[in-house]
């Protein structure tokens, strides 16, 4: 392609709008525009981005024996109603009606779509195992749309769903899937990591995430300093750490004014966090849950949702939901009489001694508080594990870190299927439910990952596989004849043996293209100039500093070079 031909938009100054940076050099490479609140447009250049990770997925997919469909993105709410998710996926829920007061809804993932489809297909165990996907745009309405790509309102997915006759042929199934994944991800240069995952809305037995290393991911992961353990940590168990045996004291209620949190309480009683219990309210698809857990830990309501069989709305509750609930200010919640629908109690303080807890009235505490004696609710792991605690697997200390999920594998076994009569007739002539699975990948989200690890303080630093274009040629100046018809020749040699190449031929100062190819990332450039009268060009790789000068005649010998070092054949 031409340059001079292009509608090339590139942005020397930072947007304001765009908060990380794969957000901030998306815009400025011509990548994407904002259209809406977390809608975008992908201009040309961010098109071919987004259509080369695609096809490594298909690669990927194809090889692992999954065939490619196309499903509606225009769903219609029986198929939700069907399989009872039409309230519970919740607001996120793009729906509609059509002129006839038919409701129906915009694909946010297409578990009962593939589900229909297997019934009314898929007759015998002869049949099976089959496995279907489609690269398609889901629609979600995000509460709070946000860095750029990586939480939009419409998105690329990959999403798969395989049908077997039995749990270990899912199991065959989800391993495929997970071999194919850790493909996908390396061949896009992505530094990944399979991760033990909640299942969520999707339902299942077991799920695990594909996760990049990012500060600014928007999950949380715990992984094993000695071990393979990982897990995210609304999925990650925490371990109790065992309170040493008091004897029970007297309780007391004691007036503690103007004192509310965690911290003046420690000041206030002059002891440390883990003697204190915090009382948490929520109002839960309008239920009143209280959770409580020790004073220096953090609810996790990923395992609360759980707990209570899932939820579609999840707040924290006013002031006046908690004022209902315990006949005070926020602030001196407790269990001891506490009006609530559920009481769910961590491990933890389950097994503490004489501690400290809100006495549910404004401005009084009480001591001294055991669990069993004085108050009873649901115990269990409700909170969230920290640095240093003990990994699940091997005992060795956990470690945290943010990542981005770029993939997520589900085995539902059969939750879809005993809800949407999905059958099929095993080898005695009975009629068995189809055991599933599902693999999604967002495919934009994998873009904005990639350039969140490959980048510099002048641009996108594309790896070779996915670039929108993998050699630039530029003529210094493009009014120099020779300089102009040499690097011509080039493009169209690079052309003939399946480059895609950029010229750069508009008539612009050498620096200015410069920068744009190291903005827009452009993995080889081969810049044409004064020498170009002795037969030499500069061969420079975008993520080396080092330009080197070579013979003109020995360009395709280095661009195939550069192809073969990175996995790849012209």
């Amino acid at each position: 392609m031409k340059m001079s031909n292009m509608l090339i938009s590139t942005l020397r100054e930072v947007p304001a709008e765009a908060e990380i940076l794969s957000h901030q050099l998306m815009l400025r490479a011509g990548m994407m525009r904002k259209l809406a609140s977390g809608v975008y447009n992908f201009m040309p250049l961010g098109l071919r981005v987004l259509r080369k990770i695609e096809d490594v997925v298909r690669e990927e997919m194809d090889n692992a024996g999954a065939q490619e469909f196309l499903a509606s993105a225009l769903l219609p709410s029986e198929l939700w109603k069907e399989s009872g998710r039409w309230e519970v996926f919740g607001p996120e829920m793009f729906k509609l009606k059509d002129r006839n007061e038919r409701e129906f809804c915009l694909g946010p993932t297409h578990e009962e779509v593939f589900t229909d489809i297997a019934r009314n297909e898929i007759k015998s165990y002869k049949q099976l195992p089959v496995n279907l996907y489609q690269i398609q745009t889901k629609y979600r309405d995000e509460r709070r749309p946000r860095f750029g790509v990586m939480r939009s309102r419409e998105f690329i997915m990959k999403d798969a769903y395989s049908f077997d006759k039995d749990f270990d042929g899912l199991d065959i199934s989800y391993e495929k899937m997970y071999n194919a994944y850790t493909n996908v991800f390396r061949r896009c240069s992505l530094e990944c990591k399979a991760v033990a995952a909640d299942s969520g809305a999707m339902g299942g037995s077991g799920s695990a995430e594909f996760m990049v290393k990012s500060e600014i991911g928007e999950d949380e992961i715990a992984f094993c300093t000695s071990c393979d353990y990982a897990a995210n940590v609304e999925k990650a168990p925490s371990s109790p750490e065992i309170s040493a045996k008091e004897e029970m004291k007297e309780l007391q209620k004691i007036e503690t004014p103007n004192v509310g949190t965690i911290e003046q309480l420690m000041n206030f009683f002059n002891t440390s966090a883990d003697k204190f219990a915090k009382t948490i309210i929520y109002n839960v698809d309008g239920k009143i849950v209280a959770v409580m857990v020790r004073g220096d830990r953090e609810v996790n309501e990923v395992k609360v949702t759980n707990a209570l069989g899932g939820a579609i709305e999840f707040e924290m509750a006013d002031e006046k939901t908690v004022y209902n609930a315990t006949s005070a200010k926020i602030g001196f919640a407790g269990p001891i009489g506490i009006k609530v629908d559920y009481l769910f109690v961590d491990n933890e303080v389950a097994n503490m001694y004489n501690f400290i807890v809100g006495a549910n009235d404004t401005g009084y505490h009480y001591s001294n508080v055991n669990y069993g004696r004085d108050f009873e609710g649901t115990v269990g792991d409700f909170r969230n594990v920290i640095e240093g605690e003990k990994c699940p697997k091997c005992g060795k200390p956990l470690t945290l870190a943010r990542g981005i999920e770029v993939g997520h594998i589900f085995k539902l076994g059969t939750k879809y299927s005993d809800a949407m009569g999905a059958t099929f007739a095993d080898e005695n002539g009975e009629n068995k439910p189809l055991v599933m699975g599902c693999y999604g990948i967002g495919i934009n989200r994998t873009m904005a990952s990639i350039i969140e690890q490959h980048h510099d303080e002048n641009g996108i630093v594309w790896p070779l596989a996915v670039a929108p274009y993998q050699v630039v040629v530029i003529p210094a100046v493009s009014k120099n004849e020779n300089q102009m018809k040499a690097a011509e020749k080039i493009y169209e040699q690079l052309r003939k043996i399946g480059v895609d190449a950029l010229l750069d031929d508009r008539n612009e100062r050498a620096g200015v293209k410069f920068k744009d190819a190291d903005l827009m990332g452009i993995p080889i450039r081969i810049t044409v100039g004064k020498k170009i009268d002795e037969g030499f060009v500069e061969f420079k790789l975008r993520d080396k500093e080092e330009v080197e000068t070579i013979n003109v005649d020995s360009v395709i010998d280095n661009v195939r070079e550069v192809y073969k070092i990175n996995g790849l054949v012209l």
